[in-house]
């Protein structure tokens, strides 16, 4: 065991089930969780929720985002973005607690159980579920590894709005509803937002070791004070879209429920402000849990109100 195990994780034997507990790294599970949420809440409130859709696109979406995180820990160690300089939780290889093949490997498994649900999920909803899994597959690899890896050149907030907000979302909606409604694209949004913002503490907490690496992410290219801008854009993204859709009358006032996390999310957007280093890690996952607690009462609020006529 290296000497980053050593310190962060003690009682973690290498190659052991624990070990590969927190190669899932569980905090960011929360990410794929709350879209399914999101898209199911749209699909009761089209008076179309389907239960077993919705627990397939659940369990697609954990086993996607387990297998990007796969994929994330051997490809950053690879490219050297994971040495013993960082800053963030401890990584599963860097630490010599799982063996890059056995990581890769792993992968695979849980890519091949994600084109499982994906089958099951395609002779519900038809061909197009192919293309969605394949296509989040391919990007969820493609973040960090591959010839041209996204997160690499600065695209990572892009390919996590996109693919944790408006597929996931709209992916959730339309295997229950059979059609993506409007109130769909407009859910999404907050969601990708909170999502983008995870990655973008994340970004802001390894500038220093992102930069040496070739690893040049918004936060590298923008420098700190872009990556707090754009981590206070995120998160305010996230309260005006439930507003929008409230004055507009796309939904009713119980889409307002997430306002009930607003003072933390000002308290979190200060924090980024002033921490660096370290103290970022508390952040990321106070950002996480954010995103849960917001996304499950932007949920509750889409499935108790009622869609205005003709926006369905």
């Amino acid at each position: 065991m290296t000497e980053a195990a050593a310190l962060v994780a003690p009682r973690v034997q290498p190659g052991s089930f624990r070990a590969w507990v927190m190669a899932t790294r569980p905090p960011t599970l929360l990410a794929a969780v709350v879209p399914v949420a999101v898209g199911t809440a749209v699909a009761v409130a089209e008076h179309s929720l389907k239960l077993g859709p919705a627990l397939a696109a659940l369990a697609g979406a954990l086993l996607l985002q387990i297998g990007a995180n796969f994929a994330n820990d051997v490809f950053d160690f690879e490219k050297g973005a994971d040495t013993a300089e960082r800053l963030g939780p401890v990584r599963a290889v860097q630490a010599g607690l799982l063996s890059a093949g056995s990581v890769r490997r792993g992968m695979l498994v849980v890519f091949s159980l994600a084109l499982l649900v994906g089958a099951y999920l395609t002779s519900v909803a038809g061909p197009s579920i192919i293309v969605i899994g394949l296509a989040s597959i391919a990007s969820a690899v493609a973040y960090t590894g591959g010839p041209y890896p996204l997160g690499y050149h600065g695209l990572g907030e892009l390919f996590v709005m996109l693919f944790f907000g408006f597929v996931a979302v709209a992916g959730t909606a339309f295997v229950q509803v059979g059609h993506v409604p409007a109130l769909a694209w407009w859910a999404a949004v907050p969601v990708g937002s909170l999502a983008t913002a995870i990655l973008v503490v994340n970004n802001l907490r390894d500038i220093a070791t992102d930069r040496p690496a070739g690893k040049r992410t918004l936060a590298v290219r923008f420098g700190e004070r872009g990556a707090v801008a754009e981590y206070a854009l995120c998160v305010g993204c996230a309260y005006v879209v439930p507003l929008l859709l409230w004055a507009n009358g796309t939904a009713g006032a119980a889409v307002l429920l997430p306002f009930l996390t607003f003072p933390v999310a000002v308290r979190l957007v200060g924090a980024v402000a002033r921490e660096r280093g370290r103290a970022l890690n508390s952040l990321l996952g106070r950002t996480a849990r954010l995103l849960f607690v917001q996304g499950v009462l932007f949920a509750a609020g889409i499935a108790l109100g009622d869609l205005a006529p003709g926006l369905a």
